[in-house]
């Protein structure tokens, strides 16, 4: 499937280098396994808040249906800083969640890969600091979304200041209102939720994406 992708031609060239990473990722990702399982430190844990969805909803769930729209449909985003905070705290708690939860490991591997990947693409449009904890940029993001959608700018100001957010909270807002194109979040989020419709589907409809 993904020789095809690569040999394909035409405007698919953007997606035909996403998926020429990913293969490379898929390759060396055993190795990364073996690295972790032979005593290295524990992978970073985070959990999303209890308002991340509404009434008795999946919040992992939610939150996969969240980035993979948010982030493959510009004008969701465009001009809203409280929808991309939202967004971008999802898809946090996605990059380490997917790749450890026991509920997930049907999923293709290739979906957590790609998800850390670009979480350095997401980090860097907004100004996340490298090493912020995952569980403290997701408590962040989303007391600034809750403070934009409460009319207090000045609240989520306060929430995105450094050492987590880099540029400190006035232009980290402006940030989250005029996000730039990242491919690779986009296609890692719309990965994950093939794979989670995949799974849902049940193992005999094919295997994983690869």
């Amino acid at each position: 499937m993904i020789a095809a992708a690569l040999s394909a031609s035409g405007p698919q060239r953007g997606r035909r280098t996403l998926l020429r990473s990913a293969l490379g990722v898929l390759l060396t990702g055993p190795a990364l396994l073996a690295g972790c399982a032979a005593g290295g430190p524990a992978p970073p844990s985070a959990v999303l808040p209890p308002d991340s969805v509404q009434g008795a909803g999946d919040p992992t769930r939610a939150a996969i249906l969240n980035t993979a729209y948010a982030f493959n449909t510009p004008s969701a985003l465009a001009g809203r800083p409280d929808e991309a905070a939202r967004a971008a705290a999802n898809y946090e708690y996605l990059a380490v969640e997917i790749p450890s939860g026991p509920r997930w490991i049907g999923l293709s591997p290739l979906a957590g890969l790609e998800l850390r990947r670009g979480l350095a693409e997401l980090r860097g449009a907004i100004g996340i600091a490298p090493n912020a904890p995952p569980q403290a940029v997701v408590d962040a993001l989303y007391a600034a979304f809750r403070a934009l959608r409460g009319g207090d700018p000045a609240a989520a100001r306060a929430a995105l200041n450094p050492p987590l957010f880099e540029p400190g909270g006035e232009a980290t807002l402006a940030r989250l209102a005029q996000l730039p194109p990242m491919p690779r979040v986009g296609f890692a989020a719309s990965l994950t939720e093939r794979e989670m419709n995949r799974q849902d589907r049940g193992p005999r409809l094919g295997p994983p994406f690869f």
